[in-house]
């Protein structure tokens, strides 16, 4: 059986494209070919289902097999297309790789999220079903709308290479002008400014909040799947195919995430609270004052009753910012400052 080891090295040796995925061709039987071959080979070194020590082997290759499937991808100018209760969706080349799904761009504003196996067709479900409830309360709560991806279409795919159904949500594209905090960390290997932390944290929590009016827990709080717009002040929380009802166990769960002790009992918005201020820490690294330390850590308290709500710790936050920094003033960032 080929191993994870086995196919990193596979994906390294390779030069271009067409050494993994064969020569470009318009013919869906081609595509849907080379389609499997990414899906196998990303399984096999996808970081979250390795073994340790493999983790920044793995890690490389992924990117690079990501990078290679999107350029292959780009040589067909003929996509193939999925078609929802809205609307027909090219589906062009790949923006993203989740841990159970892969994102491809549909024109310049929508993007079509497919899992790459049958067996997460409910994750892609409960993602419609969350985004679909924030989208009501945020009808109520306006504040709320640009904390959060739009749910535009959704598709029920029949995959003609193997005849399986995929359940496919189209998404707004958010592509312009995002980075994820992955970017932003390998940008700032030493941690990053609190000061420029602090804007991004602030919108999290108004995240939270939101997800939790609406009735849901996100689950999966990683750098990967939080979006920054460094110009606008913007940050977006996607990736959410891991929402979880409250009072249940997670619908899934990554191997890169330190989850708290209820994670597969019954989640619950303070379970989001917890990994929120996971992130924080991880974000800033050594350069976490110990003050914004101290506030972390009673945010990732092991009994899930004794952490704060995310509504309340808006204004906890706020005064901790200002016994740091004295009167707010907005800081450009540049994700290339980073040393």
């Amino acid at each position: 059986m080929t191993t994870a080891r086995e196919t990193a090295e596979t994906i390294r040796a390779a030069r271009r494209p067409e050494d993994l995925f064969g020569s470009a061709a318009t013919d869906s039987t081609t595509r849907q070919a080379a389609r499997r071959r990414y899906h196998r080979m990303a399984a096999l070194v996808h970081p979250d289902r390795v073994e340790a020590v493999d983790a920044r082997l793995a890690e490389a290759a992924f990117t690079r097999l990501s990078e290679l499937y999107r350029r292959w991808l780009e040589l067909d100018d003929a996509a193939f297309e999925v078609t929802g209760a809205h609307g027909r969706y090219p589906v062009g080349a790949l923006h993203a790789a989740g841990s159970v799904a892969d994102v491809y761009r549909s024109g310049s504003d929508r993007v079509v999220k497919i899992p790459r196996r049958a067996a997460a067709n409910r994750l892609l479900a409960g993602e419609r079903n969350a985004l679909r409830d924030i989208a009501s309360v945020a009808g109520e709560h306006e504040w709320l709308r640009p904390y959060f991806p739009e749910l535009v279409d959704t598709v029920d795919h029949l995959d003609s290479g193997t005849g399986e159904h995929r359940t496919v949500n189209v998404l707004t594209a958010l592509t312009d002008g995002f980075v994820t905090m992955d970017d932003i960390r390998a940008a700032h290997p030493g941690g990053l400014d609190p000061r420029d932390y602090a804007w991004m944290h602030r919108r999290l929590l108004r995240c939270l909040a939101g997800a939790r009016l609406a009735g849901w827990v996100h689950t999966a709080i990683s750098p990967a799947n939080v979006l920054v717009h460094p110009r606008q002040h913007g940050i977006v929380l996607a990736g959410w195919s891991f929402a979880t009802r409250p009072g249940n166990p997670a619908a899934a769960t990554l191997k890169s995430l330190d989850y708290p002790p209820e994670i597969r009992d019954a989640v619950s918005p303070a379970t989001d609270v917890h990994l929120a201020h996971r992130l924080m820490l991880t974000m800033l690294g050594d350069r976490a004052p110990a003050l914004m330390r101290t506030y972390a850590t009673g945010c990732l308290q092991a009994d899930p009753r004794l952490r704060p709500e995310a509504a309340d710790l808006l204004g906890e936050f706020d005064d901790l910012l200002d016994r740091l920094y004295g009167k707010r003033r907005f800081r450009p960032f540049e994700l290339t400052k980073g040393k």
